[in-house]
């Protein structure tokens, strides 16, 4: 009785556990597709914004150019649009967000629906308003090659050379940015001296806080660019993500040409 009793509940036992296997097995398979579907559904959602915002030729002046126009019109759907970035021979070439939670565009799109790419956005603390000495933005990489998935195009010096260039667009102006800095980081433990946090670096309080930021930049770069910002420049510097290393960053700075 015993040894009878004993099969009916190792076989009982593999069915459940049969079961449990089945379910996580269609449970892997619906996450999947699910993830598949969003990632695509991202990928159509981002590329190619700009097809749909039709602008007439004759507002287009050397005060207002056609990017210019488009991102006003981009503004009117989403007011947290505040420029458009691009870099030639990339997939970047998106709207820029700004809000008060540096978290928010971490998980949505510029239309402000969830999306697992998220957005580019520009950190909190940039003043639009009266300007900073950095405008600091940050995203996602994707496997899909979207958002600042092509910004590790520059760990190549070779691509460098021949993509020295950053267009960023604002309501004030069209601006082409010269590449000074690529470099590996990371985010540093609060008890770690003498490192450089690069990310913390929005405004310059005064001429030596700046020339701080540009000449530690430059220490660390993987190449040298040969390009110099004196204090007054404005800086664009680009974050993503970089996986060699626990909380690694890989970034991009440059200084805006005159």
């Amino acid at each position: 009785m015993k040894s009878r009793h004993s099969k009916k509940y190792n076989n009982k036992l593999k069915k459940i556990i049969l079961l449990l296997l089945i379910v996580i097995f269609i449970c892997g398979i619906g996450y999947m597709i699910y993830y598949f579907y969003s990632n695509n559904k991202d990928k159509k959602a981002n590329l190619n914004i700009l097809d749909n915002v039709i602008i007439d030729d004759a507002e287009i002046t050397e005060e207002k150019t056609e990017k210019m126009l488009q991102l006003e019109e981009l503004q009117k759907e989403n007011n947290e649009i505040i420029g458009w970035l691009e870099i030639e021979d990339t997939n970047i070439n998106y709207p820029v967000l700004q809000t008060n939670d540096n978290n928010f565009y971490l998980s949505h799109n510029y239309k402000k629906e969830k999306a697992n790419t998220g957005s580019l956005f520009l950190d909190k603390d940039f003043d639009l308003v009266n300007g900073s000495s950095n405008y600091l933005i940050y995203g996602h990489r994707n496997t899909k090659g979207l958002m600042f998935e092509d910004l590790m195009k520059y760990a190549k010096e070779d691509f460098y050379k021949e993509h020295t260039k950053i267009k960023f667009t604002t309501n004030k102006e069209d601006s082409v940015y010269e590449i000074m800095s690529v470099f590996y980081s990371r985010v540093y433990y609060k008890s770690e001296k003498n490192v450089f946090r690069y990310y913390y670096f929005v405004n310059a309080n005064n001429e030596q806080e700046y020339n701080d930021f540009v000449n530690n930049a430059k220490k660390v770069s993987i190449y040298d660019t040969g390009v110099n910002a004196n204090y007054g420049d404005q800086l664009l510097t680009l974050s993503t993500c970089e996986y060699s290393q626990e909380d690694g960053r890989f970034v991009v700075v440059a200084k805006k040409l005159k």
